[in-house]
Order: C-alpha cells, then structure tokens, then sequence
C-alpha cells in the first residue's frame, strides 16, 4: 500500500543500460534525482541475449523485449512492446508514457494508445522528449522518407513535447507541431566531470599516453559516425606542428574507415584510438588534454560538449544543430566551419596562441554548466513537465 500515492509513468527508449548515449543517460540520471512520488517502468529492446527480460536499473524496473537479436528486436519494438505496455497497464494503470524520442521504442507508445483508442478505452497521455541529433536530410529521405512520416504521426498523438534544444523544438513545429515545446536540456554530472584527478594519475596516464613536454593532446568523445566528423580532426593535423595530437574516445562502425585516413595522411603515430571508456574514467582522460573538439555535421544537443566544460576544457565545435544553445562564439566555445579542416585548425592555433583568451572561455563555459547543465537543474524542469500533464 505504500506505493498506491504513487503516479506511475512507462517509458518507451529503443535502448537502455548497458547501452548508453545522450538519451540512455538522460533517463537514468532524471529518474534517480526526480524524487519519491513516481515509479518508473521501462519497454526497451533486449539486443543482447546475455541480458536479462526484467530488471531494476536504479529506480526503473526495465522490461527487454525479444531474443537478443540486435536487428530483429529493433523491428519487432513498436508491435511486441504494445502488447507488452497493454497487459503491464492492466496492472498498473500508467499516469503517463514518457517518450523517448521518435524511433523504435517510442513507436510501442503510440500503438498501445491507438490499440486504447479502438478498443474503446481512454488514451494515456504521452510525453515526447526529441533527443535526436541526425540531419534534416536524414530526416527527410532516410527510408523513403518513412522518419518523416513517423514524425508527423507521433507529433499528433503526442500530448506534451520536450527537446533538448531549440534546434529540436524548431524542427518539430516544421513538421506539424502546433502548440509550445519544453526545452529542457541534457546535463552532465559535475560529481564526475569537475572532480580534481590526482597528480599520480595524470602522470599515469600521461605515460600511458606517450605525452611530452611541448605535446598538445586535442581530444573528441562519441559515436565514430561521419555526423561526428572525427574524420575532419585527423585531416586538421595536416595542417597543425608535429606537437599536435589527437585522442579519440569512443567506437563505431566508422573505426577502421578512421584508421585508414591517419595512415593514409601520414598522422597514424599522431592519432591515438582508445575505443570506448566508462564513463567515470573519461574526466581522467580529459585531465592531460588541451583541447576538446567534435565538428559536428549535425547535432541535436551533443552532451560531450558540456562534460568537457565541466572539466574546463577549452571547446571546439560547428554551429550546427542545438550547439548554439550553449556555445557563443569566442565566450564560452570556438566555432570552426563544417566540413573543413583548416577551419579547425586555425581555431586550433588560436586556442593555443591566446592564453587569455583560452582562460576567459574555460571560466566563463565552466560558470555557464554549473548554473544551467547540472542534473539536478534538469530534473527538476523534467518534474514539471510530468505535473504539467495532471
């Protein structure tokens, strides 16, 4: 009984933990902070066969539906986590779902209520969170044009938008939204980001690193995707003194494609690929580097960019996407041009040229994430999105 004050909410995400991204990390980190008077449920893909059907991840009992089979889980999503979102209501007679994004997962979502609508019962209200950082072309042609249209339909039945950049918020009402959004943006965990690293271990890693006296370690973090344009960095060197190197931290499909341009440029000894990192030891790593830099080709929010401020690392980035929400040039962050790697390179020797001018943006980027991008800050606006709904 002590449970029966407590409003319920489903929430539908493609993915969950283990697997982590900007929206994986947004549902773990809200949903610990929000408070005591709701439960969570969560309809997610299974993907791997190793991982369990049900399990408690924090403060969310999470349902993995299918065999583990990457491809056919992520199809099968939208049918078998309605039904599954059916017979779980029965039980628990949701307050609301909770959205996330317009893919796979959230699709469940929209089925169930259409199965709601036609069996004659009420609809639950949905809360869509827009967390995507793919193109516009994307948008538009990717599968003959089927995201499009998954847009227009979810965006209708959807009863309260978020996104986490106006960029976002903007796309969504040029594809039929008709009422006000919600920004409420990604965070990053200052516990972890702006925790000092010992002396020792930066030494440690400096060593393991191979770095120098007079070496400047540029880093990037993320998917190895052509939308992250890490091709672009290694393709800057060419342009950058031999004391510039570049870490990159993260995998994807676009890896060896990556490690071919290096040996191709004749930067392969200058390009360091640690592949992926836990998310508690990126900070170490960020700790001996100079410089963070992610050109984005495209970009919903792009969380690398604030982790790396609460590290105070000096950013470079493209104003693509929601990056402009929280970069001003010059203030808090270097714009470089896209798909140019000069572009990053002359931003490159700026940063490293101006001392001052380095300092005034780590102190003002790193005041900026304090005040505006801490998970506490944003659980509470994500609170006020679930009242809303009452």
């Amino acid at each position: 009984m002590e449970n029966s004050d407590k409003r319920k909410i489903l929430i539908f995400s493609t993915a969950y933990h283990p697997f982590v991204g900007g929206a994986e990390v947004a549902i773990k980190e809200i949903t610990d902070r929000i408070g005591n008077n709701f439960d969570f449920d969560l309809i997610t893909a299974r993907l791997r066969k190793d991982l369990p059907k049900v399990e408690k991840v924090g403060n969310i009992t999470v349902y993995r539906i299918g065999n583990g089979n990457k491809t056919l889980d992520k199809l099968l999503l939208p049918f078998l986590g309605a039904i599954k979102a059916w017979k779980l209501n029965n039980i628990n007679n949701y307050y609301c779902i909770w959205a996330m994004m317009v893919t796979f997962g959230s699709g469940a979502g929209y089925i169930f209520n259409i199965f709601r609508f036609f069996s004659g019962k009420k609809t639950v209200p949905i809360i869509l969170t827009l967390q995507e950082g793919d193109s516009e072309s994307h948008l538009k042609y990717k599968w003959g044009g089927l995201i499009a249209l998954s847009w227009k339909i979810a965006l209708r039945q959807t009863t309260v938008l978020t996104g986490i950049s106006n960029f976002l918020l903007d796309r969504a009402k040029k594809n039929g939204w008709k009422k006000d959004g919600v920004l409420v943006p990604n965070g990053v965990d200052l516990k972890i980001f702006s925790k000092e690293v010992s002396e020792n271990e930066k030494k440690d890693i400096e060593m393991s690193l191979q770095k120098t006296v007079g070496d400047v370690f540029l880093v990037t973090t993320g998917r190895l995707t052509s939308k992250n344009a890490t091709d672009d960095i290694i393709s800057a060197l060419t342009y950058l003194n031999k004391n510039f190197h570049l870490i990159v931290i993260g995998k994807g499909d676009d890896g060896p494609k990556l490690q071919k341009l290096a040996n191709d440029l004749g930067v392969a000894s200058r390009v360091k690929f640690l592949g992926f990192l836990p998310y508690d030891q990126i900070p170490k790593y960020f700790s001996v580097c100079d410089i963070f830099i992610r050109p984005s080709r495209s970009e919903g929010f792009g969380n690398s960019f604030i982790e790396a401020m609460a590290s105070k690392l000096p950013v470079i980035a493209t104003p693509v996407g929601g990056i402009p929400d929280f970069i001003d040039d010059n203030e808090t962050g270097i714009f470089c041009a896209p798909n140019n790697p000069q572009s990053i390179a002359k931003a490159v020797d700026l940063i490293s040229e101006d001392s001052s001018l380095k300092q005034k943006i780590i102190n003002n980027a790193y005041n900026m994430v304090t005040e505006r991008y801490s998970w506490d800050t944003i659980s509470h606006k994500m609170k006020a999105v679930f009242d809303k709904v009452s």
